[in-house]
């Protein structure tokens, strides 16, 4: 099925669009993995990954090329470009087109990263169930061996998306914040105040903010060397766009925490930390997004915390003594 000539100069604008930012997730358009944090990585890593966290900016035949792609990746990196064409009702040219919006100078090197990540897939066990409807009837057993392959598949990606350089940088404005905002809505709430938790506990003046009116106060009240994290999978929730945005008005650096680099959240924010999810039945991507958020989160803490290690060993120390005496009693 042949594409119409105006679909096809919207891809190619697209594409290119896509190419340019492509950097923003840590590739670029000639096949090499831009260094970060001192590691290289293949464009072959987390190619349906990236296809995923992708696919919201591309159009028309692209949007179709990627569907395609992500609904049966076996069968893709098996396919002839021709194939690919016709099962997504667009053309050889589009294919190309596709292949250097995720990175690929041609559909060979995507065949290759497809085929790889389908076969570690298998010989990790992640294939199993993923995608796969969870039945009123199904046993437990099969339950949890579908979101224990579906967790396993975000972390993984989650990953191979992430930029250590901006882990990096956020940890060192972290630890040398005189305050530090979290913002977030309704799941992304629950994670924010994790992360408040564990920052709390090392001696980092960090809030977390779920109510509007008290998080623009305090995001009004940021300085320059202040930190603001703004924690949302799509990166369109409204409320946490704002509190970021005051706080970055005011000379805060901004963190979005994302599964969408090209979202609002993360086109406002200073650093940006991405995830990726793999949905299952009864948790959108939504919902099956704490998991690697949380990982991520984990990660900045900890960094941190090697950052101000005295300060944060002094004050574990602290904390559990307070504590202390309100553990039960061990038995004699």
């Amino acid at each position: 099925m042949a594409e119409p000539e105006m679909d096809g100069t919207a891809s190619t604008a697209v594409a290119d669009s896509l190419v340019r930012g492509a950097a923003r997730i840590g590739t670029d358009h000639g096949g090499e993995r831009i260094t970060t944090n001192g590691v290289n990585h293949s464009p072959a890593d987390g190619v349906l990954a990236r296809v995923r966290t992708l696919l919201p900016d591309f159009t028309g035949a692209l949007q179709r090329v990627a569907e395609q792609v992500l609904t049966d990746p076996a069968a893709a990196s098996r396919a002839t470009i021709v194939e690919l064409a016709e099962r997504s009702g667009t053309s050889p040219a589009t294919i190309t087109r596709f292949c250097r919006a995720v990175g690929f100078d041609g559909y060979a090197d995507l065949r290759l990263g497809i085929a790889a990540e389908t076969g570690r897939a298998r010989s990790a066990g992640w294939t199993v169930d993923i995608g796969r409807e969870i039945q009123p009837n199904d046993p437990l057993e099969r339950v949890l061996g579908q979101i224990m392959a579906a967790d396993t598949r975000a972390m993984h990606d989650t990953a191979t998306l992430l930029d250590l350089g901006e882990v990096e940088r956020a940890a060192v404005a972290i630890a040398a914040a005189q305050r530090v905002n979290i913002f977030g809505a309704s799941g992304s709430a629950l994670v924010g105040e994790e992360m408040q938790f564990s920052l709390h506990r090392i001696g980092i003046p960090v809030w977390a903010w779920t109510d509007v009116h008290n998080g623009l106060a305090s995001a009004a009240l940021s300085r320059p060397g202040d930190v603001a994290l703004g924690i949302s999978h799509s990166g369109e929730t409204g409320e946490t766009i704002e509190l970021l945005a005051e706080a970055n008005s005011r000379g805060a650096t901004t963190i979005a925490l994302t599964s969408f680099p090209r979202s609002p959240l993360a086109e406002l924010a200073d650093i940006v930390l991405l995830t990726a999810t793999q949905a299952t039945t009864f948790r959108p991507d939504a919902l099956s997004a704490r998991h690697p958020q949380l990982v991520v989160l984990d990660l900045l803490y900890v960094a941190v915390a090697q950052r101000t290690h005295e300060r944060s060993h002094a004050a574990f120390q602290r904390t559990a003594q307070a504590v202390h005496g309100h553990k039960a009693a061990k038995d004699s």
